[in-house]
């Protein structure tokens, strides 16, 4: 599969999600109507279904760049990374993204926008301190290879759905307690049960659906990024030591959360021990092994 075909494969894989996201919002809505006896629910239902659906296409990048607290850096406040973005942007004919910086000190990096006209790359404080130039070179390459796959759409869309859902199966939980109180006991005693049951089932599906769409953008996405940062660079090394220093150092970083930690090139996470099959990035030995086999 070409670096195109990827990208083709990447935009279809977005609209898959959407619209999957888009059918079961509009699906729970049904059913809690039903059970409410409220037709209004449905409406509620399928407006915030369309209005997240297309929001999270046009808007996800600066609502993840909003809960990271990162700051777009101009040139004239770092010349030198401008510098290096705008080579390794002009060697794999890409447009310049824009830069952001989060002000932390573990070292981490990310990059989001719908497509590589709307691109950026976001860096932590402590990336930019603790890389040598090669190996900070080797991390923007990589990125900017997310952008040229396309697939950090896909990564960047999850985030604002899978948040969506969360609040979905809190809403059904308030409901299942509080709500059809005030209707006759013969309704009211259905109602509740039908509640309280959507609510279980929901409580139990939400988080699994937030991992399973996390474990849908597949993690050869991260080899894919890797080998095609490794082959801008033509210095694979680059980035192998880039990646064993992040995984290495000890920081957590504080701006990342569950929903957005597949984004960043490592596991943002430190000191956690997760079962490789619910892991949202390959374990940096593999990512390491395969760099450093690259015949360049």
């Amino acid at each position: 599969m070409t670096l195109y075909t990827q990208a083709d494969k990447n935009t279809r894989l977005t609209w898959i999600y959407i619209t999957g996201f888009l059918a079961f919002v509009i699906g729970v809505g049904y059913v809690f109507s039903q059970a409410m006896g409220n037709s209004v629910i449905l409406y509620i239902a399928v407006i915030f279904a369309v209005s997240m659906s297309f929001g999270s296409y046009w808007w996800s990048d600066k609502i993840v760049l909003a809960m990271s607290k990162a700051k777009e850096v101009k040139f004239e406040n770092n010349k030198e990374l401008y510098r290096l973005v705008e080579n390794l942007c002009i060697t794999a004919g890409l447009p310049v993204p824009k830069i952001y910086i989060i002000q932390d000190s573990a070292p981490n990096a990310f990059a989001t926008g719908r497509d590589p006209e709307h691109g950026v790359v976001c860096l932590t404080s402590g990336i930019i301190d603790k890389l040598e130039k090669s190996e900070l070179e080797g991390v923007i390459a990589h990125e900017l290879s997310h952008i040229g796959n396309r697939d950090i759409l896909i990564s960047t869309v999850v985030v604002v759905l899978v948040g969506f859902v969360a609040l979905l199966a809190d809403w059904f939980r308030y409901w299942a307690f509080w709500g059809g109180r005030g209707r006759d006991n013969n309704r009211s005693g259905q109602l509740q049960m039908i509640m309280m049951i959507a609510a279980i089932v929901l409580s139990i599906l939400a988080p699994i659906a937030a991992v399973l769409m996390q474990m849908a953008i597949s993690r050869k996405r991260e080899f894919l990024a890797d080998a095609s940062g490794a082959l801008l660079t033509r210095y694979p090394e680059g980035l192998a030591r880039a990646l064993e220093k992040i995984s290495a150092d000890p920081e957590k970083l504080e701006a990342a959360n569950r929903a957005t930690a597949h984004l960043f090139i490592s596991n943002p996470f430190k000191g956690k021990k997760v079962s490789k099959l619910f892991m949202t990035h390959p374990p940096i030995e593999e990512r390491v092994a395969k760099l450093r086999g690259m015949d360049i």
